[in-house]
């Protein structure tokens, strides 16, 4: 039984995703306590729960400590990941795409293909929205040999969720290395406003400033307004940068009276930042990348501006199962997965 802090680094829901994954890929049983130990509300919210609950179904897990604010859950899984068809639904407008990090892994690597239904948020606070996970998440990892992509996505915001996302999954992944060190050329830029129950003009006002912002910086303006329906209101907006050999991808999100204005500048001004950084990640893709990289044969190479919380995190994670090398540069940016 492997034993995890989840006030370890910077103490959020990560540490339960990572571990619930590699419990999985690596049939080791495992105890996480002091779930979410740095949030204002600890213990496990409507996505975690979902998660754990997900996990647990993909591999046939006795679990312990599945229930709501719990602090504490005990997961032994019987199985690898089992390939097969999947619907959760988080019954709230907790992220999707933090969901999938905890099964998508096991899933990839399961004998046989999956297909997979998560209900809940698709654009919310303090998770890569669902245009970050298919331009550039999803994409990336296709480079280390990962083959999934999302057949369906209906919006869903904060509080009513209600968004749908259905991947499907190839399995048998035999995962590779990859260098990230250098991104080349930019090749492309793309990028949407889109908003749901909302005058359209809203998009259009915000998708005017990133692209005029994107222009002053002699960026491409490739961004377009969009509407679509709904259960929940919401506004957001999304770049990605299309590199030689990198994707980054940037997103900021509306609320009321938070002018349009201020949205579009804030994800433009991101993805001009990183563009003249000159390296090939953006800060939340390493963090990411990490468990797939530590789970492939040869070794991983990354660059990013800046190394967060969650990346230093996720690698002691990852060295609690796995004997991986890992080295984490901070003044260059640097990740080393040997």
């Amino acid at each position: 039984m492997i034993r995890v802090d989840g006030a370890l680094g910077e103490g959020g829901g990560q540490i339960l995703r990572s571990a619930l994954a590699l419990s999985m890929v690596t049939e080791q049983p495992v105890e996480i306590v002091n779930i979410r130990a740095n949030r204002a509300k600890p213990g496990l919210a409507a996505q975690h729960l979902a998660g754990v609950r997900a996990a647990a179904q993909i591999s046939r897990a006795e679990v312990e400590g599945a229930e709501l604010g719990s602090t504490r859950v005990r997961f032994v899984p019987h199985d690898t990941a089992q390939p097969g068809s999947y619907r959760f639904e988080i019954g709230t407008a907790g992220a999707s795409t933090l969901l999938l990090q905890s099964i998508l892994l096991p899933l990839a690597l399961a004998p046989g293909p999956s297909d997979l239904t998560v209900v809940g948020g698709t654009f919310v606070n303090w998770s890569p929205p669902a245009p970050y996970l298919e331009h550039v998440l999803l994409p990336t990892l296709a480079g280390m040999g990962l083959t999934a992509e999302i057949l369906e996505h209906h919006w869903g915001w904060y509080p009513k969720g209600g968004g749908i996302l259905r991947l499907q999954i190839a399995g048998n992944t035999k995962l590779k290395g990859i260098d990230l060190s250098q991104r080349g050329d930019l090749l492309g830029l793309g990028g949407l406003a889109v908003v749901s129950n909302l005058d359209s003009s809203i998009p259009q006002r915000i998708s005017g400033r990133i692209n005029n912002l994107l222009g002053e910086a002699g960026l491409p303006r490739g961004v377009q307004a969009q509407r679509h329906s709904s259960p929940s209101t919401g506004a957001g907006a999304f770049v990605i940068l299309r590199y030689e050999h990198a994707l980054a991808g940037f997103s900021a999100l509306g609320k009321k009276g938070k002018p349009s204005d201020v949205v579009g500048a804030e994800v433009a001004e991101a993805a001009i930042a990183h563009h003249q950084s000159e390296q090939p990640l953006d800060s939340h893709l390493p963090d990411q990348l990490l468990t797939f990289a530590a789970l492939a044969d040869g070794p991983s190479t990354l660059a990013t501006a800046a190394i967060t919380s969650h990346t230093l995190t996720n690698a002691a994670i990852i060295k609690l199962f796995l004997d991986r090398e890992i080295g984490i540069e901070a003044k260059s940016g640097l990740i080393h997965v040997n």
